[in-house]
């Protein structure tokens, strides 16, 4: 088994090393992808070093039996041929092809089996904040069909990279000192406040990342769910909050999706609220799975009900869910 990192310098490039490492991912080689001016880094990974390699449109990934890509949608499109002509099954971490007709967007917990289905060799890994709710929404559609969602986000500065979380940083630091704060990721200030907007508007009034949100959950869950999303911007460094309001077609108890959250796949129920016990970002920073948490029933609607989760931007957001990826390609047998 032979593995590329392409963008391995970013967040979620080197996020891509410690997951790999830790879940024991099956490779006898490694090969760690970056621009011109990562180039010649060196990274360790399993007590042996690394040289970064300049990306370019050669033969390196001949032999190449996966490529997980974090370097942004321009570069994605541009080698995605370079990377798959030899039959290098490439994990895309950019929105690139996302909604793409011949490239499957998978979430393992929701759709594994999509990823078997790669015209192109390309496998889309979906937005974080997509990823993070259809993992909670599986486990209450095999309840009752969901006809539709209301989410709010809150989002943390990881979402918008390393640059971004070392700004929020330094933006306390400077705020403590009476400095003027450095506003460079974000359109605003970001410590101290919110943003109410992740990417740019569109026509509709909503921003690129919410209706990300409603495209991306109908692909994966092959459903004709109507998501209606609100992105905003908090100042937390890498994991993403979400309130999450569900109308199903039929009336849902609170005992009933207590217990379909504790069953599912890749989620922790949390959701002791007398105790004050409920997910929070500061404690799910660096955790695996989705946490659920502050279930209740809507007040205004018989079919309604709301939870709130809690889930690692960086890990299940990215890194890790493209690992999951490529882990049930492994166990299948459906690398190459």
């Amino acid at each position: 088994m032979k593995v590329a990192i392409v963008g391995v310098s970013g967040a979620v490039g080197q996020e891509f090393l410690r997951v790999l490492d830790e879940r024991n991912f099956p490779m006898d080689e490694l090969v760690l992808f970056g621009s011109s001016r990562s180039a010649g880094r060196v990274y360790t990974f399993r007590g042996k070093q690394y040289t970064v390699k300049e990306l370019k449109h050669n033969d390196d990934f001949k032999g190449i039996d996966i490529a997980f890509t974090s370097a942004g949608g321009g570069t994605s499109i541009e080698f995605a041929e370079t990377i798959t002509k030899y039959g290098t099954v490439m994990i895309d971490n950019s929105s690139a092809f996302r909604m793409d007709n011949d490239v499957p967007l998978v979430v393992p917990e929701v759709n594994a089996e999509d990823a078997l289905n790669r015209p192109r060799g390309i496998i889309a890994n979906p937005n974080c904040t997509t990823i993070q709710m259809v993992v909670a929404l599986k486990a209450i559609e095999g309840l009752s069909h969901i006809k539709r969602v209301h989410v709010s986000t809150y989002q943390a500065a990881s979402g918008a990279g390393a640059t971004a979380m070392a700004e929020l940083v330094k933006q306390y630091e400077q705020i403590l000192k009476g400095e003027e704060p450095t506003v460079e990721k974000f359109a605003y200030q970001l410590a101290y406040n919110l943003i109410p907007q992740v990417d740019a508007f569109t026509e509709n009034g909503y921003t690129k990342e919410e209706m990300k949100m409603y495209n991306e959950t109908r692909k994966i869950m092959h459903s004709d769910i109507e998501v209606s999303a609100t992105c905003v911007r908090v100042p937390v460094l890498r994991a993403h909050s979400e309130v999450t309001w569900v109308e199903t077609e039929r009336p849902i108890s609170i005992e009933e999706a207590r217990k379909a959250f504790a069953e599912a796949e890749g989620i922790i129920l949390q959701d002791e609220p007398a105790q004050k016990d409920y997910p929070m970002p500061l404690f799910v920073a660096d955790k695996d799975p989705v946490y659920v948490g502050r279930i209740r029933k809507d007040l205004t609607n018989p079919n309604g009900l709301s939870f709130w989760t809690v889930s690692d931007q960086i890990k299940k957001g990215a890194a890790l869910n493209a690992v999951q990826i490529a882990e049930y390609l492994v166990k299948v047998g459906n690398v190459k």
